[in-house]
């Protein structure tokens, strides 16, 4: 069955169309990370459009994991798929059942960082989230989970 939730993605990457299905959440790995089960119960990661979470570690990155968790944790989801990121990641828009979308939500509560690639709107939630000093916004200087990240990785321990 591996293949067959292989064989959808790539050619949802390949095609260049947006696919859309419903399914259900199965794991919260972090605020804009989670996993989802297939009708054939495959599991696949995906990582939602246009924002970046806090990661583990970080202040507020418990709070992100939790927010998901509450919306869609263990219901089914509307699941857009638009593609993959540089790394390979299946980046998705996740529509709610009351038709909001989880981005949104995550960067109207100040719990997530918009890419560069958003839609305007989603700029203007950040700019208001901002505005209001609301989660990460309410820090001084809230590092940027992609700054973060690159910190991690150059203070681990080299191998020869």
């Amino acid at each position: 069955m591996k293949i067959t939730s292989l064989l959808f993605f790539l050619l949802i990457s390949a095609s260049g169309i947006a696919q859309t299905f419903t399914s259900k959440v199965v794991n919260i790995i972090d605020g804009n990370t989670f996993e989802i089960i297939d009708d054939y119960d495959e599991v696949t990661k995906f990582m939602l459009s246009e924002v970046d979470c806090p990661e583990l570690g970080q202040e507020l990155s418990e709070e992100a994991r939790a927010f998901s968790e509450k919306l869609i944790l263990k219901k089914k989801v509307e699941v857009t798929v638009e593609g993959k990121d540089m790394w390979g990641n299946k980046l998705v828009v996740i529509k709610l059942k009351n038709g909001d979308l989880l981005h949104e939500k995550l960067i109207e509560e100040g719990l997530a960082w918009a890419s560069r690639k958003a839609e305007p709107k989603v700029a203007e939630l950040q700019a208001k989230a901002k505005g209001d000093k609301k989660g990460i916004w309410a820090m001084v200087e809230p590092t940027p989970p992609w700054i973060y990240r690159r910190q991690q990785t150059m203070s681990q321990a080299k191998g020869r």
